[in-house]
C-alpha cells in the first residue's frame, strides 16, 4: 500500500511550524523599561492572533498555487511568503518567551504562549541572511522531491508512478532493486549537503529560543517534559513490539518461499525493496505473497469494486464525503469540489504527496492528491477527509488553537473513520454484494491484510524522527546519516537496502517528510490513537461483536461525541481531548493489541519453529 500519511495544511504550519526567517530579538519599546504584566501578555496574543489570522490566509493560497504548479517562479515566491511567515513566528517566539514567566497569566495566555514558543519547526538565529538561506534551501528541497524522478527498466519513471510500480508483483526482484536503488540514488543523494546547512541553521536558532537542539524543541510540544514524551513512545512501542516481530518473522518465510536463498535468506533483516513500498513503510501491497491458503482469499478487492462500476476520482471523494455525512457532519462546501486537486495534471509538474489544506482557517477546505482509482487512494482519501472535517470542527476556536490536540490526533482521525470501511461498510454503499462479504473463517485474511500496513508501519513511524533527533544533536554526524539510517532501519523495521550504499547516499531524503522538513512522531502516535479511537466509537455504538468487524458508519450518537472532541481544537491538553471521547487520559496500544489478538495468536502458530528477530 502506497503512503497513507499526510502533511497538515499549511494554513496551519506556515506561522507556526515553517522554516523560521531571522528578526531583531524583541526590544522593550522607548520608555517601557517596566517588567510586563499579564496584561501585557493578553495584549501581546491578541494582536499576534490577529495578525497570524490574516497572514496564513495569504500564505495558504501561495504555497497552493506552487505545490500544484511548480516553477520557478512559484518556487521563488512560495520562498518569499513563508519567509514573512516565519520573520512573524520567530519574532512571537521571542516575544511569548519573553512573557512566559510573567506572574498572573490566565491558564488561556499562557497554554497560547506556550504554543508560540514550542511550535516552531526550523528556526533560524537572528544573525542577518540566515533565515533566507534557510527559506530557500528548505524550498528547494521540496522541489527537488516533487521532481523526482526513478527508472524502471532503464526508463524513467515519475515519482507517483515508481510509487506503484513498487507495489506490482509482475516486478522481478532485479526491477525492484533498480526502482529502488535509482529512487534513493537520484532523489536523496543530491539533496545532503544542503541538509546538512539547514540542519546546521536551525540548531542555532533553536539555541536563541532555549532548547538545546531543534529536535528538543520538537518534542516539547506535547503537553510534557521533551524527555517524558521520548519515554512514552518508546512505552507504546514495547506494548505494540510483539505484534511487529510476529508479522515480521512470518512474512520474511513467506518471501523466502516466493524468492529462495539468494533473494531473501530465512534469517536476518528482510530486503527493502522486497516489501511492496518504496519505504517499507507499509507491506499490503505483497498480501497475495503471504495471504494463508483459503483464509487468505477475501473474495475481492476494493479497487477491483470500484473499477467494475466504473468509479471515477470524483466518486472516489464524493464516497469518503458520506461517511462523514453518515455520522451527522455537514456535506463539504462548493468550494471544497472547485478548487481541490483530485487528480495529477498533464501539463505539470505538481506535489502529488496526498495533503489537505485550510486556506482560510474558515471554511475554504481542500484536498491535494493524485488519486488513482485502487483500494489504497480509496482508503487514503477517507484519511485526508478526516484532516478537513477536524479543521472545520474547530474553526470557532481562537488561531492558536487552530490544529489538533496533538499532531497525532489529526493524522488519527481518518485512520480511525477509514478502520470503518469493513465489508458491511462496502455493502451498506453499494461496492459490495452481500452474498460475497466474508465469512468468519476469512477473518485471519482481512486481519493479516489490516496489519500489514498498520503493524508493519509502527517501526517506520518512530525511526524516522529517531535518525532526526540524532542528527540535530549532534550524535549523528553528516559523514555517517546514511550509515546511522540504515543502521535504525535495521534495529527497528529489520530490514536493509538490496544492495551496499555508496558514500555519498542519502537514503533519509528520499523520504518526502525529510526534505519536507514534516516531524514524522505524528504518524506512529496516529497508528496507536487510531485504534483508540475506533474501539471507544464501536463501544459507543454498542458494537458486540469481534472488533475488527465493527463498523460505525451512520451512528449520529458517534458522530456528535467526535465532533464535541474535533472542536476543541488545540484549546486543552492532549489528555482533555482522549478524555473527551474515549473516556481515559493516556495513550495506549491495548485497543490495537485487541484489535489484532485473533492474529498475532495465529501467527505465533504459523511461526513455530522459525527463526525470530535478525
Amino acid at each position: 500500500m502506497k503512503a497513507m500519511i499526510s502533511t497538515l495544511s499549511l494554513a496551519l504550519s506556515l506561522a507556526l511550524a515553517g522554516p523560521v526567517l531571522a528578526a531583531e530579538k524583541a526590544k522593550d519599546a522607548p520608555g517601557q523599561s517596566a517588567k510586563p504584566t499579564a496584561a501585557d501578555a493578553d495584549a501581546f496574543i491578541a494582536a499576534a492572533e490577529k495578525d497570524l489570522f490574516d497572514y496564513t490566509v495569504e500564505g495558504s493560497q501561495v504555497n497552493w498555487v506552487n505545490a500544484t504548479y511548480i516553477t520557478e517562479d512559484t518556487d521563488a515566491m512560495a520562498a518569499r511568503i513563508n519567509a514573512v511567515g516565519t520573520e512573524k513566528a520567530v519574532k512571537y517566539a521571542l516575544e511569548a518567551a519573553k512573557y512566559a514567566t510573567v506572574p498572573g497569566l490566565s491558564p488561556d495566555t499562557k497554554r497560547k504562549l506556550d504554543i508560540l514558543r514550542n511550535g516552531l519547526v526550523l528556526p533560524a538565529p537572528t544573525k542577518p541572511g540566515a533565515a533566507t538561506e534557510l527559506n530557500q534551501i528548505a524550498t528547494d528541497l521540496q522541489s527537488q522531491y516533487g521532481k523526482g524522478r526513478g527508472t524502471l527498466d532503464g526508463k524513467e519513471i515519475s515519482n507517483s508512478d515508481i510509487e506503484a510500480e513498487m507495489g506490482n508483483l509482475k516486478h522481478t526482484p532485479a526491477e525492484f532493486a533498480e526502482m529502488w536503488t535509482s529512487w534513493h540514488d537520484q532523489v536523496g543523494a543530491p539533496m545532503k549537503d544542503d541538509y546538512a546547512r539547514l540542519v546546521a541553521i536551525a540548531n542555532e536558532g533553536s539555541k536563541e529560543l532555549g532548547f538545546a537542539d531543534t529536535g528538543a524543541m520538537w518534542r516539547s510540544g506535547y503537553d510534557m517534559p521533551p524527555a517524558e514524551f521520548a519515554k512514552t513512545t518508546e512505552r507504546l512501542w514495547q506494548e505494540v513490539k510483539p505484534l511487529y516481530m510476529a508479522l515480521h518473522t512470518y512474512v520474511r518465510w513467506k518471501l523466502n518461499e516466493k524468492y529462495g536463498d539468494a533473494v531473501q535468506p530465512k534469517t536476518g533483516p528482510i530486503r527493502a525493496d522486497l516489501l511492496g513500498n518504496m519505504w517499507a513503510q507499509e507491506w499490503g501491497n505483497i498480501y497475495p505473497l503471504v495471504a494463508p491458503p483459503g483464509s487468505g482469499d477475501l473474495g475481492y478487492d476494493v479497487g477491483d469494486l470500484l473499477a467494475a462500476q466504473g468509479k471515477t476520482p470524483l466518486d472516489m471523494v464524493k464516497a469518503g464525503e458520506n461517511f462523514y455525512s453518515s455520522l451527522g457532519m455537514a456535506p463539504l462546501p462548493e468550494t471544497f469540489w472547485k478548487r481541490s486537486q483530485f487528480t495529477k495534471p498533464a501539463d505539470r509538474e505538481v506535489i502529488c504527496h496526498a495533503s489537505a489544506w485550510d486556506i482560510d482557517n474558515k471554511d475554504d477546505i481542500r484536498i491535494k492528491m493524485c488519486i488513482k482509482v485502487n483500494a489504497d487512494d480509496f482508503v487514503t482519501i477517507h484519511h485526508e477527509l478526516g484532516h478537513n472535517y477536524y479543521q472545520r470542527a474547530y474553526n470557532k476556536q481562537p488561531f492558536l488553537y487552530l490544529n489538533g490536540a496533538n499532531d497525532g490526533f489529526h493524522e488519527a482521525i481518518g485512520d480511525f473513520v477509514a478502520l470503518s470501511i469493513t465489508p458491511q461498510y462496502l455493502v451498506d454503499i453499494g461496492l459490495l454484494d452481500k452474498a460475497k462479504v466474508p465469512s468468519a473463517d476469512k477473518d485471519i485474511g482481512l486481519l493479516l491484510r489490516q496489519a500489514m500496513d498498520k503493524v508493519a508501519f509502527l517501526p517506520f513511524g518512530l525511526l524516522v524522527d529517531r535518525w532526526r533527533w540524532g542528527v540535530f544533536d549532534g550524535t549523528i554526524k553528516p559523514a555517517d546519516y546514511n550509515k546511522a539510517w540504515t543502521q535504525l532501519r535495521t534495529q527497528y523495521q529489520g530490514i536493509v537496502p538490496p544492495g551496499e550504499r555508496p558514500a555519498n547516499a542519502f537514503d533519509p531524503g528520499a523520504k518526502y517528510h525529510i526534505p519536507g522538513n514534516t516531524p514524522y512522531t505524528r504518524y506512529f502516535l496516529a497508528r496507536i490513537l487510531q485504534f483508540q479511537f475506533y474501539k471507544a466509537a464501536c463501544d459507543q455504538a454498542g458494537w458486540k461483536g469481534p472488533l475488527h468487524r465493527c463498523s460505525f458508519y451512520g451512528n449520529k450518537e458517534v458522530g456528535a461525541k467526535l465532533n464535541a472532541m474535533l472542536e476543541m481544537g488545540a484549546s486543552k491538553p492532549w489528555p482533555d481531548a482522549l478524555e473527551a471521547f474515549t473516556g481515559t487520559r493516556e495513550m495506549s496500544g491495548k485497543a490495537m493489541a485487541e484489535y489484532f489478538a485473533p492474529l498475532k495468536a495465529w501467527l505465533d502458530e504459523q511461526n513455530k519453529g522459525k527463526p525470530t528477530g535478525w
